[in-house]
């Protein structure tokens, strides 16, 4: 072994100079932790001859560039089948690790092809080409394909490998994340936990495949809503990355993207966007500007600035994403789906309505090809069209939506599962609307329900839920209620970093209270609140504006200053013959309080 060091304390010499002293220890040859270690590295980076040894350690260490220039020479050079085969392999995997996964299936069927030549077709030479090809087709969104051949790779390993073999535990993680990415997370944590059974006895304890291990398991916990669980499991992926792989590695990168995704997923929004940065600074560095995992970075940070509240930047991040995913990925894969579906949602979320379901229906016609029908990503896309003809004053076309969503849901998801607190939530929003409130009610108690089960006592979408019940216990007349549900939503909404929209909307369901309630100067303080929020954060003329001005309207025909009323209400009548259908029930209730103000002027 070579001389092998323990680096203890690191010291600047001093301020003035770059220079910094290292205290190193000697390890021994008996170090047991060590000699484990090595060992592994050894049977990594194993291979006939130094260039295919040299040829797996680049893959091992994220070169992958370098790696592809080294086979590239190898199989131009090659003679007999045994080598080309092998050199087809290590380009498919090398091609896999560039975002290339039709190139990637290529690679591997050439080798496939020179292999059952000689060989049957459960051979266990032939698994690990099993099993690379189900990966490819995992990440280009063909699952079905994907399960087909990793169930082929798992039939060979049970039979031919020991239990507890690592290579075995592999194929159940990688078998496990196709029945993520398919919404069957029970059955993905079935396998996820089997492969992290054999991994713990198998490896050392700071071994990358462990993280991986740790960090799949928290990706299932995130998914089904369980943030904490999932936090749990990413910080001991992360601690074990960042002792064993070097600072610039993509895996890293995915450890950072995960933890940043659940801070956003529990509203804490500015530690989300350091996460996703530290992942986009990495990305820039170690790999190519087309690579698939560079929009996963600008989409989630477009993510976090859009439920900030600050669409321009969410929508700029988006399109970069949808940019790279367009050169990358094949036009049915259910990632550009993902990208159609979150630009139509900054558009929605700015009033541009036609311009959003443009997109939701992109989205919706790949999810309908690459996806099962009862996949979460389907009923996630009805919830988007949802939003949008809730928005549009379209209720009929919103509920069919929401029914096909909640149909999904029930088939893929266990009952009190936080991914039904959207669909109870916008049917509460749609029951609000058509003025049914005991619906609306019932419906975001259910919401409400879950809530309580799954978030923090903080977290952002309890306030928003919060507020939901208290609007409708206005609108029933029990304003004592409505004013107690509007401060529990305060309470959360103005101690935690959240969006400042969401503020926005509480401050003016308490200012419709106070108005209710004829406490016309209290009323007028929160509307004026809210609106300052909207006309910041939304673009000009945007229809959630309009509902203010109709509401501050209200409130001066009321206290009989005509004047101050004509002039909001004329405001809010002008965006919404601008922004919305003119069957849309918000434009046909301003021209009533408009010709009412007519009357008494």
């Amino acid at each position: 072994m070579h001389t092998v060091f323990r680096i203890g304390e690191v010291r600047k010499i001093d301020k003035e100079s770059p220079l910094y002293q290292v205290d190193l220890k000697l390890t021994s040859d008996d170090d047991q932790q060590l000699r484990q270690l090595t060992d592994c590295i050894r049977e990594e980076s194993s291979g006939s001859t130094g260039w295919y040894r040299m040829g797996k350690l680049l893959l091992k260490i994220g070169q992958f560039d370098k790696a592809e220039e080294l086979y590239t020479a190898l199989l131009e050079q090659a003679s007999d089948d045994s080598d080309k085969a092998y050199i087809y392999h290590q380009l498919g995997w090398v091609k896999d690790n560039q975002g290339q996964y039709k190139e990637a299936v290529l690679s591997y069927e050439m080798s496939l092809k020179i292999k059952r030549k000689t060989r049957p077709e459960d051979h266990p030479s032939l698994a690990n080409i099993y099993n690379n090809i189900g990966l490819a087709y995992n990440y280009m969104g063909d699952y079905s394909k994907a399960v087909e051949f990793y169930k082929k790779t798992i039939k060979i390993k049970e039979k031919a490998l020991s239990p507890d073999d690592s290579d075995l535990a592999i194929s159940y993680n990688n078998i496990g994340q196709v029945y993520n990415n398919m919404g069957d997370y029970s059955k993905a944590l079935e396998f996820y936990e089997k492969a992290h059974k054999i991994y713990e006895k198998a490896l050392p304890p700071n071994h990358p495949n462990l993280a991986i291990s740790y960090n799949n398991i928290g990706q299932v916990y995130n998914n089904m809503g369980d943030y904490l669980k999932a936090l749990e499991f990413y910080e001991k992926s992360l601690k074990i990355r960042e002792k064993a792989l070097p600072p610039n590695h993509p895996d890293l990168a995915i450890s950072y993207n995960n933890i940043g995704q659940v801070y956003n997923n529990m509203g804490g929004y500015s530690k989300a966007l350091e996460f996703h940065e530290k992942v986009h600074k990495i990305y820039e560095k170690a790999l190519p500007p087309n690579h698939p995992h560079s929009a996963i970075s600008y989409n989630n940070i477009g993510q976090v600035y859009n439920n900030m509240g600050d669409y321009s930047k969410a929508l700029e991040f988006y399109e970069k994403a949808h940019k790279i995913k367009e050169k990358a990925l094949p036009p049915n894969h259910p990632n550009l789906a993902s990208s159609y579906n979150n630009i139509g949602g900054v558009y929605n979320d700015m009033g541009d309505y036609s311009k959003a379901l443009e997109f939701y229906e992109k989205a919706h016609k790949i999810y309908e090809k690459a996806l099962p029908p009862n996949h979460p990503h389907v009923a996630d896309s009805h919830l988007s069209f949802a939003a949008c003809y809730e928005k549009m004053g379209d209720y009929a076309a919103a509920l069919k939506a929401l029914q096909s969503a909640f149909q999904i849901q029930q088939q893929a998801f266990q009952e009190g599962n936080p991914a039904f607190t959207s669909t109870y939530s916008w049917l509460g929003r749609v029951y609000h609307s058509m003025k049914d409130y005991p619906k609306a009610l019932d419906n975001f108690e259910k919401c409400l329900a879950i809530v309580q089960k799954t978030l923090p006592e903080r977290h952002p979408n309890r306030a928003i839920t919060y507020s939901n019940i208290g609007d409708v216990h206005r609108l029933m007349g029990n304003y004592e209620k409505a004013l107690a549900f509007h401060q529990k939503a305060l309470n959360i909404q103005e101690n935690v970093q959240c969006n400042p929209l969401q503020v926005a909307t509480t401050y003016i369901n308490l200012g419709e209270t106070y108005r209710e309630m004829k406490n016309y100067s209290t009323a007028l303080t929160y509307f004026e609140k809210g609106l300052e929020i909207r006309e910041k954060k939304l673009s000009k003329n945007h229809p959630d504006s309009a509902v203010v001005y109709h509401n501050m309207a209200k409130v001066y025909l009321a206290t009989r200053k005509y004047s101050m009323a004509i002039k909001n209400i004329q405001q809010a009548v002008e965006i919404a013959q601008e922004k919305l259908p003119s069957t849309h029930p918000h434009l046909l209730e301003y021209r009533e309080t408009f010709e009412k103000l007519r009357k008494k002027m």
